[in-house]
């Protein structure tokens, strides 16, 4: 059986609440890349003022753009892959 491959990635928010804005910052640190991404959360009138929704939102839509990017990355690198081995294969 194959050792395992193991990696420790890190991410790191930074949240930032101005008035009705809730902006949020996240570094993903793979120990060779960093990506960043940046979101936000606008509270209308009718939202209680509560800064922890504020910060989910912003926080849940930074990471989800951060999977996006990770996403089209891997997608990107095995599509690379594959098109050099088909090139490379009489």
């Amino acid at each position: 059986m194959p050792e395992p491959h193991t990696t420790d990635w890190s991410v790191r928010l930074r949240l930032v609440e101005v008035g009705d804005l809730t902006q949020a910052h996240a570094v993903l640190d793979t120990g060779v890349n960093l990506i960043e991404v940046d979101a936000e959360a606008h509270r209308s009138a009718q939202d209680p003022a509560d800064p922890a929704i504020g910060d989910e939102l912003a926080v849940g839509r930074a990471l989800a753009a951060l999977g996006q990017q990770l996403i089209h990355r891997g997608s990107t690198a095995a599509e690379a892959v594959e098109s050099a081995r088909r090139r490379d294969t009489p």
